[in-house]
């Protein structure tokens, strides 16, 4: 009995001494009434979730002396649940964020802030799996989720594993499940936003239409075309039916949207057309979504 009471003091000891060795890259994020957790990606730069941010209003963040500084938005992508904020003067140092993988069945921590102190979650890590795109269409490089609840003060938190590598941000997912955005994810997101204050959206600039082939597959319809979009450019036609995306035969319409959205900007694609009853390929560079 001895002997189970010192390996759980040890190892109740090694996650304390995990949770303070990452708080104070920490901060509370306050927002219109709304507080969540961030912490310092580069100099003078916060990460935080983009769900918690309020669409207009001041931003202020609190390291974790008690300091408390406004910050300013650089950019924010709803798809990937990212925001980016610059705040002068930052102390806090920088995190050391980790891509690694991680393993279902090991334990993970949550450090977040609230009111200059840390607020600390702990759990295992209760599945992972590929890459995957969210509701509102962005690519998270792998899904992350943990067997614990989180508090809303703690979203934008960190994931810590138990060798203190970070590797990911804490948020709130569907049905009341704690996700993780991993570090792939945060680092190409957050340096977009950097560069460009938005995040670069695939775009064709056509609407399409799910049509049935006479061999039992399906196509793409070209309903309207944007004349100056990367679809009209290329030489599609209202009346197209697209067949194929590089190569791969178009299950339906959906799932080429899919693919479109996972298709870097700038990028080459062949596409196969019906025209009037004859096959011809068109290549399409695809271009970044204007801004409305």
């Amino acid at each position: 009995m001895a002997t189970t009471a010192s390996s759980f003091a040890e190892l109740s000891a090694s996650l304390a001494d995990l949770a303070a060795a990452t708080t104070p890259s920490i901060v509370e994020v306050q927002s219109h009434h709304s507080l969540a957790s961030g912490f310092v990606w580069r100099d003078g730069l916060v990460i935080t979730p983009d769900e918690t941010l309020a669409d207009e209003g001041a931003i202020a963040i609190e390291e974790s002396d008690g300091t408390v500084r406004h910050a300013a938005l650089v950019g924010r992508d709803a798809a990937t649940d990212i925001a980016l904020l610059r705040v002068e003067g930052l102390k806090a140092p920088v995190t050391t964020l980790a891509n690694m993988a991680v393993r279902p069945g090991a334990l993970a921590l949550i450090v977040a802030a609230a009111e200059s102190a840390p607020l600390i979650a702990f759990g295992g890590i209760a599945a992972v799996g590929p890459a995957w795109q969210s509701m509102r269409g962005g690519t998270i490089d792998a899904r992350i989720e943990l067997d614990l609840q989180l508090r809303q003060r703690a979203e934008g938190g960190l994931a810590v594993d138990g060798a203190g590598g970070a590797f990911g941000m804490a948020v709130r997912g569907p049905r009341g499940r704690t996700l993780v955005i991993p570090a792939a994810t945060i680092d190409r997101v957050a340096a977009q936003l950097l560069d460009h204050g938005r995040v670069p959206v695939a775009y064709l600039g056509a609407g399409l239409k799910d049509v049935p082939l006479d061999d039992g597959g399906h196509g793409g319809m070209v309903m309207t075309l944007d004349r100056d979009g990367p679809a009209a450019r290329a030489g599609l036609h209202q009346g197209d039916i697209i067949l194929s995306w590089a190569g791969r035969r178009i299950a339906h319409v959906g799932a080429l949207l899919r693919t479109l959205r996972a298709t870097p900007v700038g990028s080459e694609v062949t596409l196969l057309l019906r025209r009037g009853g004859a096959a011809l390929e068109v290549k399409v560079t695809i271009g970044d979504r204007p801004e409305r």
